[in-house]
Formats: structure tokens, C-alpha cells, sequence
């Protein structure tokens, strides 16, 4: 796309056709209830969904010194492997991890997904995304698995912010947020 503004805008359509409902008392991950909902995995998984979401998370990443992105299962994962994949086409790569909800029974029991062997978060700059925040709750538990791991945390991106908290409780807690869309882009 040639500009945010364009690529905005072309997102915003996607998303209202794939991602955003109404209706009367939905029940939301934070425990809330309303009547909208966006469940972004329509247009995460979409190929030109997915492409300029990356694209204005990588545009929102620049010039900044990070050394991954992740965030949490499920929403996390399409946004974080978009992310790695366009950076990498851009030039500019930016690996990828996810945080489980909790640790695999079998296997290295990991709660951090996406390290090789050998590869560890510590002092890693880390970008927590999240696919649509009300607040902040999912980003957080990421946050605590990953600074657990010994990451730094260096922002909190979100394609929707709901705009019910969110940016308030990050900013309480010292961390900085944006985010792509908003709920006014739908209203």
C-alpha cells in the first residue's frame, strides 16, 4: 500500500466484512458484555487481512530497536507469524515467539513458543501484540510468561483497541500502547 492512511482504510473495510458483528449482550474475554464484537481470526487469516495488518505493525515499528514480537495464544499467533514473514520480504526481520496459556504437559513443557534450542529471551526487546484488547488482560499475561523468561518489554501493539481501559492500565503499569484501529474507526 502506498501510505498508513491508505492501508488504514482498506484494513477498516476488511474488517468490518470479516471481523465485527452487533448484537445484544456478548459476552467479551474480559468478562464484560456488549453489543459489538470483532473476532479478528477472519481477517488475520486472510492473505491481504494479514498483509496490511503486518504492514502498519512493521510501520508503527519504525526505527525502533526490538528484537521479536509475541503475545499471546490464540489471537497472537496470525499477527506474530504475519509479522515475522513480512519483515523478513521487507528486509528488515523480526522473529516471532507466543506465549501458551499454560505449559504443554509432554514434550519441554515450554510456556514461550519459538526459540531454538540454545536461544533465550533474556534482554530481548520484545513487542507484545494482540489482536483486540478491551483491557489489556490477554497482553498482560504475556507480559509476566515473557518478563518471567527475563524479556524486556518494549511496547504493547493492538490491531482493535476497544477503547474500555486498556490504555489506561498499560500506562499505570509503565508500558507503552497503541494501536492500529480503535472501535471509533467502526462507529
Amino acid at each position: 500500500m502506498a501510505d498508513t492512511d491508505t492501508a488504514r482504510s482498506r484494513l477498516v473495510e476488511i474488517v468490518k466484512r470479516r471481523s465485527f458483528s452487533t448484537g445484544s449482550d456478548i459476552k467479551l474475554v474480559s468478562g464484560r458484555s456488549s453489543t459489538f464484537y470483532f473476532d479478528l481470526k477472519p481477517t488475520m487469516l486472510d492473505p491481504e487481512g494479514a498483509h496490511l495488518i503486518a504492514t502498519l505493525i512493521l510501520d508503527t515499528l519504525e526505527g525502533a530497536e526490538v528484537d521479536l514480537v509475541g503475545g499471546l495464544e490464540m489471537g497472537a499467533v496470525p499477527l506474530t507469524v504475519a509479522v515475522a514473514a513480512v519483515s523478513q520480504a521487507k528486509g528488515r526481520p523480526l522473529p516471532a515467539v507466543f506465549v501458551r496459556k499454560q505449559a504443554k504437559e509432554h514434550g519441554a513443557r515450554k510456556l514461550v513458543e519459538g526459540l531454538a534450542p540454545g536461544e533465550a529471551l533474556r534482554g530481548k526487546r520484545v513487542v507484545v501484540l494482540e489482536d483486540v484488547t478491551t483491557t489489556g488482560g490477554s497482553a498482560t499475561k504475556a507480559i509476566e510468561a515473557l518478563r518471567a523468561e527475563g524479556a524486556v518489554i518494549d511496547r504493547v501493539i493492538s490491531v482493535v483497541d476497544r477503547l474500555e481501559g486498556a490504555a489506561d492500565n498499560f500506562k499505570a503499569a509503565g508500558i507503552p500502547f497503541t494501536s492500529i484501529l480503535t472501535t471509533a474507526d467502526f462507529h
